[in-house]
């Protein structure tokens, strides 16, 4: 039973970070290395041949496995960093770093209160599998207090780099080229910096959650940033994704792509054709025109290319979204997307 509730909060803790999906899905890209891989008489073979070939007969494969490749070392780094970095703080006070990370980490770590256990309840109710709040108290607050030790090692990792010596990560990252089409609805700037590419769908709850994310973004970043949209209707889980990613493309040739999408998304629940007709009205597009692009399915074979282009990328969940061509998968919080950009614009001004 134990167990059964650990497997139950799990599942809540990974909530925030799923996505639609129809399969298991990364994606991303390394560059290949000018190291021999073997000689065939006087004719070398490098590593690199080899990524580009596997690369041209197994997209997504390669894909996957050089975001996996680049996960793995980033998290490396990211531990060797912070074991440096606590290393010198701790010799600087002249204790073990193991007492100064206790230390620390005794005055940041936020107590989990008996109202904070109740809130997390009531707001994962439906994954609690009908078990009352007494029964989930101790595993929800054993899961509270490693999220606050964590997030609290999180900012005093991220205070000391502040501190301390320069950290310039100058790993390679992972990128996907994406086919952008002239087509396709932007907001921002078209030679800004950095370009978020999302692969949506409109009956996809979590591509739902990323869209306050995304607006967040366009608030803090303004020009610097271009979010543009590409259709990835998963119409296996979602039977009304794609005519939904057709109407917008129909708003899309009104100019009204963007208000249409948010209409879309404040009404998931009902997505079919009658509605997604009212919603054009609603939003102030000429209704015969929309109506007329609509029933005439238009815009199919855009909406089959959008496809095409994300499965040759090795998009198989939504959202999935490129920073730069810079994986970031899921509905990720603002902090996340956050971060690569920031990223992106300091790489930016190294050139």
């Amino acid at each position: 039973m134990i167990a059964v509730m650990r497997n139950v909060l799990v599942g809540v803790a990974l909530i925030a970070m799923l996505a639609c999906s129809t399969d298991a899905q990364q994606s991303g890209a390394a560059p290949g290395a000018d190291d021999p891989a073997a000689r065939i008489g006087d004719r070398t073979i490098t590593t690199k041949e080899l990524d580009e070939r596997w690369k041209l007969e197994s997209p997504v494969q390669h894909a996957q496995a050089m975001q996996s490749l680049y996960e793995g070392r980033r998290s490396a780094l990211d531990a060797l960093t912070a074991e440096l970095l606590l290393d010198q703080a701790a010799k600087a006070k002249g204790v073990t770093r193991a007492e100064y990370e206790s230390g620390e980490l005794a005055a940041r770590v936020r107590p989990v209160s008996d109202a904070d256990i109740a809130e997390f309840y009531a707001e994962n109710g439906n994954q609690m599998q009908g078990r009352a709040l007494q029964e989930m108290s101790p595993l929800i607050r054993e899961f509270l207090e490693n999220r606050n030790r964590t997030t609290a090692r999180a900012g005093l990792i991220a205070d000391l780099k502040k501190a301390g010596p320069a950290v310039r990560v100058m790993l390679d990252v992972p990128r996907q080229q994406i086919d952008l089409s002239p087509d396709d609805p932007s907001q921002g700037r078209a030679d800004a910096p950095v370009t978020v590419v999302e692969f949506s769908d409109f009956q996809c709850p979590f591509c739902q959650r990323v869209v306050p994310t995304l607006k967040q973004v366009r608030e803090k970043y303004g020009d610097r940033v271009r979010i543009v949209w590409k259709d990835f209707p998963l119409v296996q889980i979602h039977p009304q994704a794609f005519k939904s990613a057709e109407a917008g493309n129909c708003a899309q040739e009104q100019g009204k792509f963007w208000e249409y999408h948010d209409r879309l998304f404040a009404n998931q629940q009902a997505l079919e054709t009658t509605a997604l007709k009212q919603y054009a009205a609603d939003v102030g597009l000429d209704a015969a025109k929309f109506n007329a692009c609509l029933d005439s399915s238009k815009y199919e074979e855009r909406v089959r290319d959008a496809l095409g282009v994300g499965g040759r990328l090795g998009v198989g969940a939504t959202p999935t979204t490129y920073v730069n061509g810079r994986l970031v998968s899921g509905a990720q919080p603002y902090e996340a997307f956050a971060a690569v950009i920031d990223d992106e614009l300091e790489r930016s001004t190294r050139k």
